[in-house]
């Protein structure tokens, strides 16, 4: 299945890094699997940035978007972006319209962390470094990040382990890719590669005795970096050979014929999997081989396994229902599908009461939605049935850990402290609706974002606006979720004082049982009638001391 894929690099395009070479080469191995691909990056040459402004412009799709500037911003400081490139970024991933956004280094305060904060499309995060993870400090904002991405990948065990320090999650572990056509064996020679530092002088030495105590050998300096050129003792001038290589093909070149690679004592992964990939066996210090490398997966098996996962979370999103409204014969209504009565522990309001304010105040429909409990819906559902007043039987129960789930259309009570998946299972089995209330609101209990990416496909209303939210930015990324798996829309008051209740509501046409409800929903529209939050949580507050007074 073709995808438009966004591949976001943090460095700069222009200079040589271990990551653009990883991003550049899946970017051209998922070409050749049929996906559109446009890497997102930073870059130093003005040149490049002219022709990324020109690709915004005309909504352009080029290989490569050259964003911004490097912005090198301390990793304990906040974000500090000019507003211009966040625009930029948002209008790239506006314009791209991409399945996929695939971020590399996240752990960086950077292009790729914003890429993933702000698509509204599935989101990939890539971590390769156990020391690229200091972004960002905050652990709410750390949350925030999770919330949004849909698979966690590590290019190592290593990385894997350092990252789940910081974002908790299953992580999948894929390869760096290296491209086997380029580094393939020559004809072996005694010949040994060094990859030079300029910080690492003994070890260089004693490289350079080894080589004085094996007549024939050669050695070349590899400097795959910045740095002073190495100086070569006299004696060894005829066998030592300094090499700048710091694209592949300069590389390829130097460790095709190398029998032995001696690696930098902090070299670069990406350099040992390319001379284990050329068929050179790793050696130490003395010349020593001390083993082959295990033969690095291809860009092209990389992109096969990429190609899985995309294509995996392509089938969470639902399709969009159909724009028609099957009730169209029927009454435009008022829902509110969250609140509460006596019956929950942290509420006063009597069933009869909270039933004659709903019908004052215009409502067609609610759903009675007590904390653990079922009586008080059972109750309201009894009384209205001389009533004019349509009541969803409802219950929110607190899971084991993992915040509340609200079943709707339930005969029975569900017991709380289950997990969430056997809470789901409860309200299924009564022929329920699965509506996840206030899912992001940081001051409660809340699902991890795995649980909710986990269940998605069980989730029959998401809750995308609730009046008593402190925060409305809870219920803007509760909105953002929903659009971005097309899930079906709910919103409620979570009234706890009848001035409450519907503060949060939905307009709907009327409907008959839960099958006509879903249908309704169809066709829904969002009613917000804010009150003030601290005069409503006033009024909950008084009523709860009268209640103990009693």
């Amino acid at each position: 299945m073709p995808l438009r894929v966004c591949l976001v690099s943090p460095f700069a395009w222009s200079l040589p890094h271990d990551v653009n070479e990883h991003v550049a080469g899946i970017a051209a191995a998922l070409r050749t699997i049929g996906h559109e691909v446009t890497v997102l990056a930073p870059s130093t040459r003005a040149a490049d940035l002219a022709a990324g402004r020109r690709a915004l412009q005309q909504a352009a799709q080029p290989d490569v978007i050259a964003l911004c500037p490097s912005l090198p911003v301390a990793r304990r400081t906040h974000m500090g972006v000019p507003v211009g490139v966040r625009a930029s970024l948002t209008h790239a991933l506006v314009n791209g319209r991409y399945d996929i956004v695939h971020g590399f280094e996240p752990g960086l305060p950077s292009l790729s962390y914003l890429a993933l904060l702000h698509a509204e499309s599935l989101a990939v995060a890539t971590f390769l470094s156990p020391e690229r993870l200091g972004y960002p400090p905050r652990r709410a904002q750390r949350e925030k990040l999770l919330a949004r991405v849909d698979a966690l990948l590590a290019t190592s065990p290593e990385a894997a382990a350092a990252a789940r320090e910081r974002f908790p999650g299953q992580y999948r572990i894929v390869g760096e890719g290296v491209d086997t056509a380029l580094f393939s064996p020559g004809r072996k020679r005694e010949l040994a590669v060094l990859e030079w530092r300029p910080g690492e002088r003994p070890h260089v030495r004693a490289v350079e005795r080894a080589l004085s105590a094996r007549p024939g050998w050669e050695l070349v300096l590899l400097r795959a970096g910045p740095g002073a050129r190495p100086v070569v003792p006299r004696r060894l001038r005829d066998r030592v050979a300094v090499k700048t290589a710091r694209d592949p093909a300069s590389r390829a070149a130097a460790l095709g014929e190398a029998s032995l690679f001696v690696p930098a004592l902090d070299g670069s992964p990406r350099l040992r999997l390319e001379a284990a990939a050329a068929g050179a066996s790793l050696a130490d210090s003395r010349l020593e081989p001390v083993g082959k490398t295990q033969q690095p997966e291809s860009f092209t098996e990389v992109a096969a396994t990429l190609d899985e996962l995309y294509a995996g979370l392509a089938r969470r999103r639902r399709r969009r229902s159909t724009p028609e409204d099957p009730l169209s014969d029927r009454e435009w209504i008022a829902c509110d599908l969250h609140m509460h009565t006596h019956w929950s522990h942290d509420c006063s309001i009597a069933v009869p009461d909270l039933l004659d304010h709903a019908e004052a105040i215009g409502l067609g429909a609610i759903a009675v939605t007590d904390h653990n409990v079922f009586g008080g819906a059972r109750e309201a559902a009894e009384l209205a049935r001389r009533r004019r007043l349509t009541v969803i039987p409802g219950e929110e129960v607190k899971t084991g850990g993992q915040g509340e789930v609200i079943g709707l259309f339930l005969s029975e009570e569900i017991p709380r402290g289950m997990s969430f998946g056997d809470t789901v299972a409860a309200i299924r089995e009564q022929g329920g609706l699965v509506y996840v209330p206030h899912p992001f609101d940081r001051m409660h209990a809340i699902p991890e974002p795995a649980t909710l990416h986990r269940h998605l496909a069980e989730i029959d209303v998401f809750e995308v606006y609730n009046a008593r939210l402190l925060f409305d930015a809870y219920n803007d990324e509760a909105l953002r979720f929903a659009r971005k798996y097309n899930l079906t829309a709910g919103a409620g008051s979570d009234a706890h004082v009848l001035q409450g209740v519907g503060t949060g509501a939905l307009r709907m046409r009327a409907f008959h049982g839960p099958e006509e409800f879903m249908l309704s929903l169809r066709t829904a529209e969002v009613l917000r009638r804010p009150k003030s939050l601290a005069y409503l949580q006033s009024l909950k507050w008084v009523a709860q001391v009268k209640e103990k007074v009693r």
